[in-house]
């Protein structure tokens, strides 16, 4: 788990620390709020068009050589994005690191599939997502004091350092599956319940026809929508929307990530309570629709609130329970995937990115138009939709040579 935890950490350092050094970037390459759209959905359109197939190498080969391989690709364009000097080579380099990242996630799936018991996987998968959260907190809390002191490039050279020492690390530690590590003894190797099964059967036919597959990868398109918005847009939004100075920004762009965290965690546990009281469809789903219905609620609230105080602490609670969904979803994954969680939980991610890089250019194009607030009422909207969307999901119903059947 502790591999996983670091994993998380520097997976969103290195991603969200292009938000807080937005405006700085902005600034020095000229970049209008139409071009740094485009340059953010270059990442999400190449990080979605690899999900599956980094998710499916890593059901396949195993998480040890996938993730390393993921982890050292991703520090190496983090430090070529220092080098950058245009907008046409910013765009090329965020999108080959969006082509390395892809498949950290659906791996770390993997990982929870093979080495968690169906108990405790929604806990699991809590974990992974809040060390995300708490790498979005710290993000702009190391990026600011690197900005104001040596320039925004500096920030990409010193954060490309931390996945190379990850690398190292996970490829000597790590094993594919529990048996094969001399940590683990004969007694956790009966509660982890490992399969023997080291090639993978990947049911691509039965996930097609399956509508349960269909309504995952629907839920977390529009999910999409308003976490990539919390993701790359805060910053600009809070400086130019709310009038915060850059100064004042740090604490802004982290509470959202902080607060997450601790609904990260809680949504999780919380999700593996229930099924264990009112079974698994229902014990995920209950979770999943009050987070990104509530957090709907909040982010239209947000609107109505003219002391920009106020409006900034109710946008960062609705970015908290938008979470409680989230480590929810990924479970929903390892739960109806089994053997082939890398590659359901890719493709839902991959659906997921769709939906980012329709809100990238779309948001900066609308923000020219017609101003900050509209397009984020439409963002909103998209958490009802993804909210009707588990009311298709059945958690219980996994997938399994090409057909959708209950499980035993």
């Amino acid at each position: 788990m502790l591999g996983l935890f670091l994993l998380s950490v520097i997976t969103y350092l290195d991603r969200v620390c292009i938000n807080p050094a937005a405006p700085h970037m902005q600034s020095d390459l000229g970049l209008s709020n139409v071009q740094w759209g485009v340059v953010l959905s270059a990442f999400l359109v190449f990080y979605g068009i690899f999900e599956v197939p980094a998710g499916w190498l890593g059901d396949r080969f195993g998480p040890r050589m996938v993730l390393t391989r993921i982890v050292l690709w991703w520090s190496g364009f983090t430090a070529l994005t220092g080098v950058v000097r245009s907008y046409w080579q910013l765009l090329v380099v965020r999108a080959m690191f969006g082509a390395g990242e892809a498949g950290a996630f659906p791996n770390a799936s993997c990982v929870v599939s093979r080495w968690f018991p169906s108990h405790q996987r929604g806990r699991a998968q809590g974990i992974v997502w809040l060390a995300t959260r708490l790498g979005g907190a710290l993000s702009p809390f190391l990026v600011l004091p690197l900005v104001s002191n040596w320039g925004w490039r500096s920030v990409f050279y010193a954060f490309s350092l931390l996945g190379v020492a990850w690398a190292a690390w996970w490829w000597k530690f790590f094993r594919d599956y529990p048996a094969d590590s001399p940590a683990v003894n004969k007694a956790e190797l009966r509660v982890i319940g490992a399969s023997s099964n080291r090639r993978a059967h990947i049911p691509i036919g039965g996930m097609l026809t399956s509508w349960n597959f269909w309504a995952i990868l629907g839920m977390y398109h529009f999910f999409c929508y308003a976490s990539n918005w919390y993701l790359f847009w805060t910053a600009s939004y809070l400086s130019s929307e709310k009038g915060w100075e850059s100064s004042e920004l740090a604490a802004y762009t982290a509470l959202p990530f902080l607060l997450a965290a601790g609904a990260d965690w809680t949504s999780g546990s919380l999700s593996d309570r229930l099924v264990n009281r009112v079974g698994l469809t229902w014990g995920r789903r209950i979770v999943g629709m009050s987070g990104i219905g509530i957090a709907g609620v909040l982010m239209l609230l947000s609107l109505a609130i003219e002391n920009r105080v106020g409006a900034s602490i109710v946008l960062a609670l609705g970015f908290a329970v938008s979470d409680v969904m989230l480590p929810v979803a990924w479970a929903v994954c390892v739960d109806v995937g089994r053997e082939a969680a890398g590659t359901i939980s890719g493709a839902m991610n991959t659906a997921g990115q769709i939906g980012g890089v329709i809100m990238s250019i779309g948001y900066g194009a609308l923000v020219d138009s017609y101003g900050w607030n509209l397009p984020l009422a439409l963002i909103a909207c998209s958490c009802f939709v993804s909210m009707l969307f588990w009311l298709k999901i059945d958690p219980a119903r996994r997938i399994i040579g090409g057909r959708s059947t209950a499980p035993e």
